[in-house]
């Protein structure tokens, strides 16, 4: 019967370890165990095999002096040669090295680099040799030569096998050790930044709106804004005016023209308004300054074709920010900002009014994120009349790269977990770490004695236009919006982002993303000061991130389809979703605490079952509830 060739292999690896004189000298061969006691102790066959290889190379030594004995007068001759060389150059070094300087070595020195350059025994080479010794000679100087290229000299350089030089650090071992200590320091400050980031989650988590952690910041943010607006000894419209003549320059203008150059792809006229541009921005300036700064550096990665590098390396998590600092800067902007504050908290209330008289409540949270917006609804739960009802809450988010792809998933679990357990609520928390394309109806366990409430908070903004996207099986996604639909939600509540640079024609795209980002710096600089920290890193890490993928990036790199909410308002009408009236209640009570802690330049307006929020009249939010109709059908 033949042998399969993976037998034969394994075969032929066993026999060769079965017969190891096969590969041994023949005097190794004659002296070896025939066998090998594989289950036995293997001292008495490892030391008499070592034995014998020491016996073989005094054997060979013993072969070579046979084959050239002392008394070889050739050999004799060339150590003469060789020795009388090293002893003339050696003298000559020390005499020129004597009477170049007037310090002389140590005694001890001397003697000993002579005693081992000269033998004891020295014999005078033959009289017809003078020729062979200069040759000799003027070769071992030449190799001397080289070889003191290969030596640190006076400038502490070195070369390596190839010859090129390296720097030699005196104090090596020292900066080696100083920067693994540095490291070891870096990794404890990372540790101790990420362990402070948790440590705020937590108590966010916990203390919610009863608590502000950041009170004593937003005076002094306060403070600040009005140190800003009327600086001591300078009149109240000196800012206005630097501003006015900063703006002598129309930067809008010239980004547009720019777009449109890069649009034709005329690389000279648009490398040259980019120069004037730059030259006119600043990250740090006016609000106008600091969105040409974002928008100059968008059409720069475009017209060098690495938008997605670019995007992906400015990072879902900066280094340049711990996540402490970034959370600190989220909450001066919420603190500051309207418009996440009053989404969330008609959201909640919404879904608290769902679940009233109810015993059981279920959540699908697209979008979870760090998971802050539902402490606030587990503390109403708790606190309404008769006992809580059971809370599930089914958190759904991208996945995150690297080895653990829902660990901001687990994380938020965990503290609200921890905080549905403090409020005395019945509580259970799933994660589902997958793109919202993947997710389908079956994939829920829904119950139909739950009151089942499906949450979304701008997270719909990555949907193209066709709702589908390849996911990570190469198969086509369902659109989220007709999963809903099939989940026969009791409310879906829809946040969205008011804009319409979706569209895949660059230059429509970028007028459009031009115009509600200058409504939004414009913002930030209103309520904020210009040297905030927590602004610069907001307007760094978010606004130009976003604006550099709407602008660099195409196809399936660009990430960002923002659409209006009228378009949102048709295509879940398409879907099988039916609009629910507002709450008048729940809209006099935002309107109120937008008027009561907000610049007055928050507008809460309504149109079309949709509760807008506006900047100076241009409407950048908008929310509204659905339920599943089933009398409608899907066109």
């Amino acid at each position: 019967m033949p042998r399969s060739p993976r037998r034969s292999k394994i075969f032929c690896w066993t026999s060769s370890l079965m017969e190891p004189t096969a590969a041994l000298p023949r005097s190794f061969s004659n002296n070896l165990c025939p066998t090998l006691h594989l289950y036995g102790s293997q001292d008495d066959n490892v030391l008499p095999f070592i034995s014998r290889m020491l016996m073989e190379d005094d054997a060979v030594d013993e072969c070579l002096y046979q084959q050239y004995p002392d008394h070889n007068p050739a050999l004799l001759q060339t150590q003469q040669l060789f020795a009388q060389v090293l002893s003339d150059t050696s003298s000559s070094a020390l005499q020129a090295g004597t009477q170049g300087n007037d310090l002389q070595d140590p005694p001890s020195l001397n003697s000993t680099a002579t005693g081992t350059v000269e033998p004891a025994n020295t014999l005078s080479p033959a009289a017809g040799s003078s020729c062979f010794k200069d040759a000799v000679s003027m070769a071992f100087l030449r190799g001397m030569e080289e070889a003191n290229r290969f030596l640190p000299g006076a400038g502490g350089y070195t070369a390596d096998c190839r010859g090129r030089k390296k720097r030699l650090d005196v104090d090596g071992d020292n900066e080696a050790a100083e920067g693994r200590s540095s490291k070891q320091m870096a990794a404890d400050g990372e540790e101790s930044e990420e362990a402070a980031a948790r440590e705020m989650l937590d108590k966010l988590m916990l203390n919610g709106d009863d608590e502000p952690i950041l009170a004593d910041d937003m005076q002094e943010l306060r403070a600040a804004m009005d140190m800003a607006k009327t600086p001591p000894g300078r009149p109240a419209g000196a800012r206005a005016d630097q501003d006015q003549q900063q703006q002598a320059v129309d930067l809008h203008s010239m980004l547009i023209r720019c777009a449109d150059a890069v649009a034709d792809n005329d690389r000279r006229r648009a490398a040259d308004l980019l120069q004037r541009i730059r030259h006119h921005s600043s990250p740090s300036g006016n609000a106008t300054q600091r969105l040409a700064h974002c928008f100059a550096e968008g059409l720069q990665v475009r017209l060098n074709g690495t938008g997605n590098l670019h995007y992906r390396s400015s990072s879902l998590m900066p280094k340049s920010a711990s996540s402490g600092v970034q959370l600190k800067a989220m909450q001066f902007f919420m603190a500051s900002c309207c418009f996440l504050p009053v989404n969330i908290l008609f959201s909640n209330m919404s879904i608290y009014k769902a679940a009233a008289g109810r015993k059981k409540l279920h959540i699908v949270h697209y979008g979870l994120d760090h998971g802050l917006q539902w402490a606030t609804l587990l503390r109403w739960l708790a606190r309404r009349e008769g006992e809580p009802p059971e809370v599930r809450l089914t958190g759904i988010d991208v996945p995150q790269p690297g080895f653990r792809p829902a660990r901001l998933i687990e994380e938020a679990g965990r503290r609200l977990t921890a905080c549905a357990r403090q409020l005395g609520v019945p509580f259970r928390f799933r994660g589902i770490a997958a793109k919202s394309e993947a997710v389908r109806a079956g994939d829920l366990d829904i119950d139909p004695d739950e009151v089942l409430v499906v949450s979304s908070l701008f997270h719909f903004r990555t949907l193209t236009d066709e709702g589908t996207m390849a996911t990570d099986g190469d198969e086509a996604g369902t659109d989220p919006i007709g999963a809903i639909r099939e989940m026969q939600p009791s409310v879906f509540v829809h946040a969205v982002l008011n804009a319409s640079y979706s569209t895949v024609f660059f230059a429509t795209r970028f007028r459009e993303a031009l115009h509600n980002f200058t409504a939004l710096f414009d913002m930030m600089d209103t309520i904020l000061p210009r040297d905030n920290g927590s602004r610069l890193l907001f307007e760094r890490d978010v606004l130009a991130r976003c604006a550099v993928n709407v602008i660099a990036c195409e196809g399936a790199d660009r990430v960002q389809h923002p659409r209006s909410y009228k378009q949102w308002q048709a295509r879940s009408r398409r879907a099988g979703l039916r609009q629910l009236p507002l709450d008048c209640d729940i809209v006099q009570t935002l309107k109120d605490k937008v008027k009561r802690e907000y610049h007055e330049h928050f507008v809460i307006s309504e149109d079309q079952q949709w509760l807008l929020q506006a900047w100076k009249g241009r409407v950048l939010y908008a929310i509204s509830t659905w339920t599943a109709d089933s009398d409608l059908a899907r066109t």
